[in-house]
């Protein structure tokens, strides 16, 4: 039986707090090649997601403990649909090439994510092209403007 317990999270979150990207990963699939992607991801305000989408599948998104707001997107970078996860949502899925990124709201959050697998990395073309890629400069003025983006803003520029 696998399971996560709050000590779990809790040592996860101290990982993912001094980790340089402020993220820690727990998987629950066995290799990257299995065909179902589970894992708990401990996400820290000020780590940087992308704008991204997944081709091949969609994305299940459930908190485990803390907020996150999850923006969608359409292909010039309007926001299509803002969710505030573990506040007025439990559970989102979003549909197989789904423009989003995530920007975690609280300290210590946890959220949980299932997808088609094998893992497969982010390609280029998946990524936003008028979003910075991460290490860049802008990512904290993107995440600024992540907070405060309601449905129908757009035009993000640097």
């Amino acid at each position: 039986m696998k399971q996560i317990t709050i000590s779990d999270m809790q040592q996860q979150s101290a990982a993912a707090a001094s980790a340089p990207r402020l993220r820690a990963h727990r998987n629950f699939h066995p290799e990257l090649s299995d065909p179902v992607q589970r894992l708990a991801i401990a996400m820290e305000p000020g780590t940087y997601i992308r704008p991204h989408r997944h081709p091949h599948t969609f994305e299940l998104l459930l908190p485990l403990r803390g907020r996150f707001l999850v923006l969608n997107f359409d292909d010039q970078g309007t926001v299509t649909q803002r969710v505030v996860l573990g506040e007025d949502c439990m559970a989102l899925e979003m549909e197989a090439g789904t423009w989003h990124a995530v920007l975690s709201l609280d300290n210590g959050g946890v959220i949980f994510e299932v997808k088609h697998g094998g893992y497969q990395p982010v390609a280029e073309q998946d990524s936003a092209a008028w979003a910075p890629a991460e290490g860049e400069e802008g990512t904290t003025k993107l995440m600024e403007w992540y907070a405060q983006a309601q449905v129908g803003d757009g035009g993000f520029r640097l």
